[in-house]
């Protein structure tokens, strides 16, 4: 690496409550000289910054990018090659479903020094904080992370084959395939009636739950309007909802309908 350029920092924020942040992630915002940041993440962290620091925008959501990824990578390489201190800040963890290593890659090839600190992935923190835990024993002994929202030119999910192969799914970026995903499961051999959570917008405040069954589950989006940005978990465990509180009392638990 040269020692000339700056050095970034892939830095995982939580999947929202900013609470949840580490100890070391609020470290670097104290000194960062710039910080990208993404859409989910809580804009309260962004306080822990100097007062000279830059903070730049580069969210994404469906079908509207700040910045291509193209892009966002060659924003890193110019503030690094200005000596800079730089804080890319993505929601949740890097390496889950972040696009960290497409990031890390650019960096690599231009020399430019880089660190990743881990962060809370919203897979396990979002249904927590609704009571969900996504094993349980007797219940849930595997649980599998999977993207709703594939990258454009590789093949689908093979939904059918995890119909099987997991007790629990967890799927980002789902809610607009939710009606799709539920009946692939269907086709693979998941009994219909299994219960299903869609989160959204998970552990802050105002975060709300719809839970419904596979067969349902696309009705009670339609009519309760669910949209993104939500997870969905699907298995068994979500029932532990109606039972188990949410784990801090001071967010907002609304539970939209159970069909």
């Amino acid at each position: 690496m040269n020692p000339e350029y700056g050095k970034v920092w892939l830095v995982g924020a939580g999947p929202g409550d900013a609470d949840l942040i580490s100890v070391k992630a609020l470290k670097l915002l104290q000194k960062a000289d710039v910080v990208l940041y993404d859409y989910l993440v809580n804009t309260e962290l962004l306080d822990y910054c100097s007062a000279n620091c830059e903070r730049l925008y580069v969210g994404k959501k469906k079908d509207k990018h700040t910045y291509p990824q193209e892009e966002l990578n060659q924003l890193l390489v110019k503030y690094a090659n200005k000596g800079k201190t730089i804080v890319r800040l993505k929601g949740g963890d890097p390496f889950v479903f972040g696009r960290g290593v497409e990031e890390i890659v650019t960096l690599i090839n231009h020399g430019i020094d880089y660190e990743v600190v881990p962060g809370i992935t919203s897979g396990v923190a979002v249904p927590a904080y609704m009571g969900i835990p996504v094993t349980a024993r007797h219940v849930a002994s595997s649980v599998t992370f999977v993207t709703g929202h594939p990258a454009k030119g590789k093949s689908s999910v093979d939904w059918q084959a995890l119909a099987k192969a997991s007790d629990t799914l967890v799927v980002y970026m789902g809610v607009s395939n939710a009606g799709r995903i539920a009946n692939a499961l269907i086709s693979g051999g998941k009994n219909e009636d299994t219960p299903v959570a869609l989160i959204r917008w998970g552990t802050y405040p105002q975060q709300e739950m719809l839970t419904a069954t596979l067969s349902t589950i696309k009705r009670a989006m339609e009519d309760k309007g669910f949209s993104p940005p939500a997870l969905m978990v699907i298995g068994e465990v979500v029932s532990f909802s109606k039972q188990l509180k949410p784990i801090i009392q001071s967010v907002k638990h609304q539970e939209l309908a159970y069909v």
